[in-house]
């Protein structure tokens, strides 16, 4: 089976033929229906060559033009098959044609019907042989020409000119040539329709790829955010802790050291799960979402000092996933604001089931945000210090994949509350 990138190429490649097809008519090489016609167009020239050569033969008995007829005939029954042979076989190169052959056959033709006007209706399947062979400009007037020696011949056939044999070839000449030309240009438009279509598809699969990348590459971004480089913040402020502490309280010093290697190993954990596109660690072996924040509540409380309350509000509903996986990082984003910048003694994180939809609030009694300063451009930052950049849009990023809403209340000096809303009845 082959590719289908392949066989676009092929319907592309096919449909260029096709446009260049309206003023080079016989560009059909390598294909099967071409093939099949030249079989059927040379078994009719043979069929009406052997019909006029016995006709002949039976009205000139005696004559001295027969050995030149029977020649000529002989000839013609071998090379148009061979011509359609050669062209089957040993097609010409891309943009080039090789017209010898036909030219050959008409030749012979020509010469034939100027010594025995019976052999003048061979000249059919050589109208449609020159419309598939040669360019419209050059297959029309050899048409004419062909069709022009006809008529000759059938005036100089005995018993004088029947007018129905007079106009009955221009007739099938032109009726022949004017649906041959119809049928290759509504080819040509629908080769170049499909073609269009396989760019089309192309151009469309290009930009689903990068658009792709595009979420892959934020998705780890706020990965590593909400993962490694608070992990990271945390082991600094820890190791930081211990240095200052090392000489004076040796045994403090080490705890904090060990409690920055358990903050390693997690984060080492969190890196495993996350390039695999696995759920946080936290919410493995389907631990429900509540107790997953409870524990972090508990977890953010003994490594930061900072007391950190969980409340839950309302009847647990089953989260999706995606769902859980991004209130719980957001949870830890907002913790990691408030540990680093809000100067807070205390937070809470709240969560809510109201009936219509899941809400996850994360308080603090700190400094509050400034929102003449923002670190995401929309100005939001911590009072009094430098904002972290990527911790609000990340959120938002989030919640806007799974059609939900986060909001900020904050003034300073009066604390921050951090509200991630998504709707439950948009979840599958």
């Amino acid at each position: 089976m082959p590719h289908p990138r392949a066989a676009d190429d092929a319907v592309v490649a096919e449909g260029a033929d096709a446009l260049a097809g309206a003023d080079a008519l016989g560009s059909t090489a390598g294909d099967p229906d071409a093939g099949r016609l030249a079989l059927l167009l040379d078994s009719a020239f043979l069929l009406l060559l052997v019909a006029s050569l016995s006709r002949y033969l039976t009205h000139h008995a005696g004559s001295p033009r027969i050995p030149w007829v029977v020649g000529l005939s002989a000839a013609l029954a071998a090379a148009q098959p061979a011509g359609s042979w050669l062209a089957h076989r040993r097609p010409p190169a891309p943009g080039r044609r090789r017209l010898w052959p036909f030219a050959t056959v008409v030749a012979l033709w020509v010469v034939l019907v100027l010594l025995a006007p019976s052999f003048a209706w061979c000249a059919v399947p050589l109208v449609y042989t020159a419309l598939r062979t040669l360019a419209a400009r050059a297959a029309i007037p050899l048409v004419a020409a062909l069709t022009l020696l006809v008529v000759i011949a059938e005036i100089r056939l005995p018993g004088g000119a029947d007018a129905t044999l007079v106009l009955l070839p221009p007739a099938v000449a032109a009726l022949a040539t004017g649906v041959f030309l119809f049928m290759a240009r509504q080819a040509a438009r629908q080769h170049a329709l499909i073609a269009d279509l396989v760019r089309t598809r192309r151009e469309l699969a290009a930009t689903e790829r990068r658009e792709g990348t595009l979420a892959e590459r934020e998705r780890l971004a706020m990965e590593i955010h909400d993962t490694l480089a608070q992990g990271l913040s945390s082991q600094q402020m820890l190791l930081q802790a211990a240095d200052r502490t090392w000489d004076a309280d040796p045994a403090t010093a080490r705890a904090h050291v060990r409690t920055a290697a358990d903050v390693a190993a997690r984060n080492l954990a969190e890196a495993r799960r996350f390039v695999h596109d696995l759920a946080p660690a936290e919410l493995a072996d389907g631990r429900p979402l509540d107790e997953a924040l409870r524990a972090l509540a508990a977890r953010e409380s003994a490594e930061s000092g900072l007391p950190v309350r969980f409340h839950l509000d309302g009847a647990p509903v089953p989260l999706p996933a995606a769902a859980q996986s991004a209130l719980l990082r957001i949870a830890q984003g907002a913790l990691a604001n408030v540990r680093e910048h809000a100067g807070a003694s205390t937070a809470a994180i709240t969560l809510s089931f109201l009936g219509d939809q899941a809400v996850l609030d994360v308080a603090d009694d700190g400094r509050g945000l400034d929102r003449g300063r923002g670190p995401d451009g929309a100005g939001e930052g911590p009072a009094g210090g430098a904002g972290r950049g990527y911790g609000l849009p990340a959120m938002r990023a989030r919640l806007r994949q799974l059609g939900g809403t986060l909001t900020v209340e904050s003034a300073p000096g009066e604390g921050t509350v951090v509200s991630a809303s998504i709707p439950l009845e948009q979840q599958p």
